[in-house]
């Protein structure tokens, strides 16, 4: 109970920012067809192909059904500064979970821009590996580029929509974290540019079924339910009075049980003290 008063108290205490655009002063006409519509529960397909930091070609397949989740980011690398700070805030709340990337979930790091290269993705994955300060989740965390229509038909199928800009020669797009279950199907979205652990964890743990986290992970996770509309995780009333209304019962059951076991032991012990004038005496 204390621990989920104390998250919601933190929780609440963010502000989940959410800039539409990494650009100023933009026409509202350019801004058309760029955004996220949330698709969730849809399943994206598997047979997209896309190009690994190593330069190899991929299925999206097979980043599934490995029985992990998947946190996906679609960004560029040259991103002159949305970007930066939506990979910067994703490492932050991933530094501190307990969880591993490679062992309880996977990171996908999507270029929206075709012209980027293997090797500008692998430069990135460094960085923010450096940053992380994990080398273990390297297996665990991918960059990965693409072509114009292969990137385009993943951005449609999880909505999330872009354009590119020739006057500022930048890409419009939005800053967010789209979950995938390890069958593909979307079932979180987090909007902004910082990501809480707490958000995180709830989000994997959303996207995994309850399948990963401790029975004090899940404890949480009950205490707090997304929101759509604010695009993240708030405290529920209801559930945490329950949560207190159970532990009230647990410690008034041991509270009793203590005076009961006690008064008991007070009870024996007189009955077996000599000089006590009702104890009975039985000879033979």
């Amino acid at each position: 109970m204390l621990h989920c008063m104390a998250a919601a108290i933190v929780l609440s205490a963010l502000l989940v920012v959410t800039p539409a655009h990494s650009q100023h002063n933009v026409p509202p006409e350019a801004l058309e067809n760029v955004g996220v519509t949330e698709k969730l529960g849809e399943t994206v397909s598997g047979d997209i192909r896309l190009v690994n930091e190593r330069g190899e070609e991929v299925l999206l397949e097979q980043y599934l059904h490995n029985g992990r989740p998947l946190m996906l980011a679609m960004v560029y690398f040259e991103c002159p500064m949305l970007c930066n700070l939506i990979l910067q805030g994703m490492m932050r709340g991933v530094s501190e979970l307990s969880w591993q990337p490679g062992k309880e979930f996977d990171i996908l790091t999507v270029s929206i821009s075709p012209t980027e290269t293997p090797e500008l993705a692998m430069a990135n994955k460094q960085l923010y590996l450096d940053r992380l300060g994990n080398p273990d989740a390297a297996d665990g965390i991918h960059f990965l580029t693409g072509t114009e229509e292969e990137v385009r038909r993943l951005g449609d199928q999880v909505g999330f929509y872009y354009q590119w800009n020739e006057q500022t020669q930048e890409y419009m797009h939005g800053s967010t974290l789209i979950f995938l279950s390890e069958s593909g199907r979307i079932s979180r979205y987090l909007h902004g540019i910082d990501y809480p652990e707490l958000m995180l964890r709830n989000a994997l743990s959303d996207a995994a079924e309850g399948r990963i986290g401790s029975a004090m992970d899940r404890l949480v996770l009950y205490c707090f339910q997304y929101d759509a509309a604010a695009g993240s995780y708030v405290p529920v009333a209801v559930n945490i009075m329950k949560l207190g209304g159970v532990a009230t019962l647990l410690i008034l059951g041991v509270f009793l049980g203590f005076f009961f076991l006690r008064e008991r032991k007070a009870s024996q012990s007189g009955r077996d003290n000599p000089d006590n004038p009702n104890r009975s005496n039985v000879t033979t």
